[in-house]
């Protein structure tokens, strides 16, 4: 039986990391929403441009005065933008935002409130929870998301039912416990490898999903589940 910590979690600010790569014509709508949603707390927005060449860059400038914007004068990948963001927050939690529309941050405040009530240092937004549930964009994607969290609980021991989710919000305690390197979209399984490693409990609660096709832009190919497979693998044999 678990039983819940009598003192509550005070969390004061939430960072959220945003990396973007060729987003102009969803960063506007992104940041519009994460400016507008009302969290309860602190809000520190950090946005990477991870090299981007279809004129987000000159989007982005607009908003230098606003938000802590940091430019990869070379693409280097998903993994390399989201460590940059880690490594220059300042809240006492962070979460992935990604900048194509897929996920909405109105979301963060029930994750937020999850993490004081159950005091978890790790929650993540899943998409497979819920009523709200909605499938990925082609067979492809969710067979590939199902079975990557499989393979997550099997190989790491955890009990998860969404591994891939961008929505992954952890404690700035625990981030301090995980050494990362992964530059593209394996930081997904590594991330969630390291954290189970520690023995931390990883937390879910629904959130709302609204799937784009590769026709729209969706950027993860067959190769990033082949990798993401490859890095849970590297990471069980390590333990």
């Amino acid at each position: 039986m678990i039983h819940k910590n009598l003192h509550q979690l005070q969390i004061k600010k939430l960072s959220i990391v945003v990396p973007v790569y060729n987003e102009k014509n969803t960063i506007e709508t992104i940041l519009s929403r994460l400016e507008s949603v009302d969290l309860g707390v602190e809000k520190e927005i950090i946005i990477i441009d991870d090299g981007s060449k279809d004129g987000t860059r000159d989007i982005l400038k607009k908003h230098e005065s606003r938000y802590k914007i940091i430019y990869h004068e070379i693409n280097q990948g998903k993994g390399a933008a989201v460590r940059t963001g880690l490594k220059n927050m300042s809240g006492d939690y962070v979460v992935i935002q990604d900048a194509d529309l897929e996920y909405n941050p109105s979301d963060f405040k029930r994750m937020l409130e999850y993490a004081k009530e159950n005091n978890a240092e790790v929650v993540y937004g899943s998409r497979r929870l819920g009523k709200g549930k909605s499938p990925t964009a082609g067979w492809q994607y969710y067979a590939g998301g199902v079975f990557l969290t499989f393979l997550t609980n099997f190989l790491c021991g955890t009990n998860i039912t969404d591994e891939a989710t961008c929505y992954k919000m952890i404690s700035r305690n625990v981030l301090g416990k995980v050494n990362l390197t992964s530059t593209g979209f394996e930081f997904c399984p590594e991330i969630t490898a390291k954290i189970a490693r520690q023995k931390i409990q990883i937390h879910e609660i629904p959130i709302n999903y609204n799937p784009r096709s590769k026709k729209e832009g969706k950027k993860i190919r067959l190769k990033d589940g082949l990798i993401s497979i490859w890095t849970l693998l590297k990471y069980r044999i390590r333990l």
